[in-house]
């Protein structure tokens, strides 16, 4: 099976010009599933829920009908991060189109900073989705900070995750994957975005470098900074669900979940100093 990224630059507000060119990257695929980045539709920095409700729509509204021909065409999958139309409000979310049209959809549960002022918190919980014969997930951007995200994917079986993001902070998201990919024995494919954008007096810089990681934790793949590209790599899925660290030690079956229990739903308590 062949998984894949495409990193670029989507234009705020720029809809219709983010859809063809990401129309364009699927057809010049050979990918059996690729992922684009965090609000690849219409760009990230949003100053007012107007602008909100204005670059929203539905995941299986008539924007898929190009893509999903492409899709078709190419015996594709993509995943790709757009603002949520629903009719309770707003999410920052991920779709998965294929070639017969919508799968899924996937709304971000860790919200980011300002985000928390436009969107609602995810609460489709970490579906999974069979395609191809892989059981595949989905998080978005900031979800990588949270290993319980991740590790909820992990534990229904997943083999790959795929994560569309816009990341800011300098080499977090491309450090925690390789680690969220070594303790959970899955490939992860990071789709970030490149260069930076300026509104309402706000700036923001994308730390590019998107990536696709094993289940060791290497890395397969791995985009510059600011380039676009569009990177793919051969993988055998069945090689994430082995769980062993070595013959005696499963990082599943290894849990000690009686003991984790007793640590739920505390509050956080930080030591006089």
């Amino acid at each position: 099976m062949r998984i894949g990224l495409y990193q670029f630059a989507p234009e705020f507000a720029k809809t219709e010009k983010n859809i063809r060119n990401i129309t364009e990257a699927v057809k010049r695929s050979d990918a059996d599933i690729l992922v684009f980045p965090e609000m690849a539709l219409s760009g990230y920095l949003f100053t007012s829920r107007e602008e909100v409700r204005r670059a929203a729509v539905r995941p299986d509204g008539p924007w898929i009908n190009g893509l999903r021909e492409a899709a078709d065409k190419q015996g594709c999958y993509v995943v790709i991060g757009l603002p949520e139309l629903s009719d309770d409000g707003f999410y920052n979310s991920a779709v998965l189109i294929g070639p017969d049209g919508h799968v899924g959809t996937y709304r971000k549960v860790h919200l980011f900073y300002e985000e928390k002022s436009y969107f609602g918190a995810g609460n489709l919980g970490f579906p999974v989705f069979r395609i191809k014969g892989l059981s595949l997930g989905i998080l978005i951007c900031f979800d990588h900070m949270y290993p319980e995200a991740a590790r909820c994917l992990a534990l229904q079986g997943v083999e790959v995750i795929c994560h569309p993001s816009n990341l800011v902070l300098p080499e977090y998201g491309q450090l925690t994957t390789r680690v969220r990919s070594i303790e959970n024995r899955v490939f992860w494919i990071l789709a970030n975005r490149t260069g930076s954008e300026e509104r309402g007096g706000k700036r923001l810089a994308y730390t590019g470098c998107s990536q696709i990681t094993a289940p060791d934790g290497k890395i397969l793949t791995q985009a510059g900074e600011k380039e676009e590209e569009l990177l793919t790599v051969e993988i055998d899925p069945s090689s994430a669900c082995d769980k062993r660290v070595t013959p005696l030690d499963d990082l599943f079956s290894d849990r000690r979940t009686d003991v984790y229990s007793r640590y739920l739903d505390t509050d956080v308590k930080c030591p006089d100093l």
